[in-house]
């Protein structure tokens, strides 16, 4: 499935999400939880004009920037994320988007699926595959693994790939999802990964 994966998607892919700098791709990511990124991009095309620096975050006051990102949905709890990660990453990072695991996972709204794509994309740092909902959607459908929880779904594709594999194949995946096989109910019995995996291809002849 990679292999087809690398025929299809030829070349590294990065994140659909657009940003300037290391702090915006961190707000990109929390942003993007349960909201498409063509959606992220166009709030943060208005976001990133307001905001220019960290030290403009670390000031926001939380009504307004509720505001500023309501459209993405959740928008509460992702303000209170953002702002609150703005404020830890000057005080104990001096401002600077950490480069490990552990570290990034400390700010507010950053969790494993997240901090793989902030550490992939930024530093090209792959500890693990980032599970989206596309990501998801086709290691259920392809039986890649039993488990419908992310966190379980990544250790399982770690087992399956090589190292090398890990970060292209959570891009190609969601780029094969975006461009190729939808979520939205449809005939995909003649995609390419479909037609590779012939038993998945009998059992699940539309895409649910």
């Amino acid at each position: 499935m990679a292999q087809e994966l690398k025929r299809i998607f030829p070349g590294t892919t990065h994140t659909a999400l657009s940003y300037r700098s290391p702090w915006e791709l961190v707000v990109a990511v929390i942003l993007s939880a349960q909201c498409t990124d063509k959606k992220v991009n166009e709030v943060t095309q208005k976001l990133f004009r307001k905001y220019r620096s960290l030290k403009d975050y670390v000031r926001a006051g939380q009504r307004a920037f509720e505001q500023d990102i309501r459209s993405t949905g959740f928008y509460r709890n992702k303000a209170k994320n953002i702002l609150a990660a703005a404020r830890l990453l000057q005080e104990e990072f001096r401002g600077k988007i950490p480069r490990t695991m552990h570290e990034l996972m400390q700010l507010p709204g950053i969790a494993r699926k997240t901090a793989n794509v902030v550490l992939g994309n930024l530093y090209g740092i792959v500890k693990g595959i980032a599970v989206d909902t596309h990501v998801r959607r086709f290691v259920l459908k392809f039986d890649l693994s039993d488990s419908h929880d992310p966190n379980k779904i990544e250790q399982d594709l770690m087992k399956l790939l090589p190292e090398k594999e890990w970060f292209n194949f959570s891009n190609h995946l969601i780029e094969y999802g975006r461009q190729i096989c939808p979520a939205r109910k449809h005939d995909c019995t003649h995609h390419p990964l479909t037609a590779l995996w012939l038993p998945a291809a009998r059992r699940w002849p539309s895409a649910k």
